[in-house]
């Protein structure tokens, strides 16, 4: 197969992407799809590396950016989509490829880790409306409870293996794959993108592959945001834009109100224990860069096209 292409997706993270960019081996192409900067980022890449091509266009989240800069991929049958905010470990991109030796394989996700070096949780379960509840209401303040732990999957150290949805921090999609279902639902303007796709894409019969051996490092979105509730209430209308689409069954419909209580109480939450104090994590529940205090510096505003590690 042709090597793959690499599609980063960036706001305002004139630094990162560069340092991304520096990491990126193996790839037969690179499209740099800048979402509205103002930080004079298309022009720094395009003076930092002559591989890459830069697609400029409004900030209309993460998903149109990456399906934008999908399209903008010539020849490459696999595409490896990601956030600025990543740094490729050496053969990462080769290892993702290799996955798609199985014809089935739509998608691959690597194994990422903090800057310090500990997993995230990057290959996971589906959630149901139990674990979406459970895990709202209780994982801030009880992050090691039943549905907290579901909500996050099993440990990214058990070996290959299949996922029911892959992170959207860098994920390898077949290209064919990506079209058949029409690539991330744009209707999600940032988090639960990458959850959505992994729903369509093992509903149109593709499998999604966790290869542990690939290794990305990711500075998860820290809690020095300007607008944190604004990515909470993003976040909390991300997730139950999710369950409306995906729960359609009588018992889901009817738990709807519930989920919703739940977001809510969710947001609340977040936002009582991000007044009293950082919590040094993402809206998504993952601790800020890890242990090494490296913040991920979000972005200006609230409206980055970076969604941190999925939903």
């Amino acid at each position: 197969m042709t090597g793959p292409a690499v599609v980063v997706v960036t706001h305002d993270s004139r630094d990162d992407v560069l340092g991304c960019l520096a990491t990126i081996d193996d790839a037969s192409e690179v499209v740099v799809v800048d979402c509205g900067s103002t930080d004079g980022t298309p022009d720094a890449v395009r003076a930092a590396d002559r591989r890459a091509r830069v697609l400029e266009l409004d900030n209309a989240g993460f998903g149109r950016g990456a399906n934008a800069g999908v399209r903008a991929v010539r020849h490459a049958p696999v595409v490896v989509v990601c956030n600025a905010d990543v740094r490729f470990g050496p053969g990462a991109i080769r290892r993702l490829h290799q996955a798609f030796a199985a014809p089935d394989v739509g998608a691959a996700g690597p194994r990422v880790c903090y800057p310090s070096g500990e997993s995230q949780a990057s290959a996971r379960r589906v959630p149901g409306p139990a674990v979406i509840v459970g895990h709202a209401l209780l994982g801030r303040a009880w992050p090691t409870n039943r549905w907290t732990r579901a909500y996050h999957g099993p440990s990214t150290s058990d070996g290959p293996r299949d996922a029911d949805w892959l992170s959207g921090c860098a994920v390898a999609l077949r290209r064919r794959a990506f079209d058949d279902v029409d690539g991330f639902d744009p209707g999600y303007f940032l988090y639960a993108e990458d959850v959505d796709l992994g729903t369509r894409l093992r509903a149109a019969g593709w499998r999604l592959r966790f290869v542990p051996d690939a290794l990305v490092t990711h500075a998860v979105a820290a809690a020095t945001d300007r607008r944190p509730f604004r990515r909470l209430v993003t976040h909390a209308r991300s997730l139950d834009r999710y369950h409306r689409l995906h729960h359609r069954s009588v018992a889901a419909r009817l738990s709807r109100p519930l989920v919703r209580l739940g977001l809510v109480g969710w947001v609340a939450l977040s936002a009582v224990v991000r007044r009293v104090g950082p919590s040094g994590r993402s809206a998504t529940g993952e601790r800020a860069g890890g242990s090494d205090g490296r913040d991920g510096r979000e972005r200006r505003d609230g409206r980055s096209a970076r969604h941190g590690n999925g939903a």
